[in-house]
């Protein structure tokens, strides 16, 4: 088991890695695998770059992301350049219904909400306005309403998870509550539980999912 030292170390070396960070702008803090980045970067995607990149450290249990988006003049818009820019972005992306997504921008925070048929229209949106001029933070409150119903989301689920070559299946329990999904047990790394969440995710007809999966190296 890596210590805190040797998981900063590593989280420092990966940010270093990312081709879009400077690394001297991030602080790297770590206790009880817990990391802390602190400091500012130039825009919101370099936020988002810095925060995967530490999740793709083995040993790091949780990130407590603490950066400031601080952006130079060049990179400043109004918020009704913002909205516009995203409402653009969105009508131009054929896989979100933009005529379903409600935007709201005040001082370059964007806050999102409204109702999609998948969770990866979702997770679109923002990957679609992440890069966007201006932006200084997403808060993403739409909601996934499915119209597809499913018999047995549950066992869907389990099937799901045992075509995955590279997941232990049997080391997650699978609840569900209608079309509400519970994951419980324990994961070898952050992307094998995203990897497992993203599979629930992708079941006909569920809303939403809670991710209790622990992370186990």
């Amino acid at each position: 088991m890596k210590t805190d030292s040797e998981i900063q170390e590593d989280v420092m070396a990966e940010l270093k890695w990312e081709p879009m960070l400077n690394a001297t702008e991030i602080g790297v803090a770590v206790k009880e695998g817990v990391v802390t980045l602190s400091g500012t970067v130039s825009n919101y995607a370099k936020k988002m770059a810095a925060e995967n990149a530490t999740w793709r450290v083995k040993g790091v249990k949780a990130v407590a992301e603490e950066l400031v988006v601080q952006l130079g003049e060049g990179d400043k818009s109004s918020d009704t350049e913002i909205a516009a820019s995203i409402l653009s972005t969105l009508r131009w992306n054929t896989v979100i219904p933009d005529d379903q997504i409600r935007i709201k921008v005040t001082d370059g925070r964007v806050d999102l909400s409204g109702e999609v048929d998948w969770n990866f229209q979702k997770e679109a949106v923002i990957n679609a306005i992440r890069e966007l001029k201006g932006v200084r933070s997403v808060s993403n409150e739409i909601t996934v309403k499915p119209r597809v119903q499913s018999g047995n989301i549950k066992e869907n689920i389990k099937k799901a998870l045992e075509r995955k070559a590279d997941l232990e299946a049997d080391n997650i329990r699978v609840e569900t509550i209608g079309d509400h999904v519970i994951l419980k047990g324990s994961a070898r790394s952050w992307n094998e539980r995203k990897t497992i969440a993203h599979a629930a995710w992708s079941t006909p007809g569920v809303a939403l999912v809670e991710d209790k999966i622990v992370i186990s190296y």
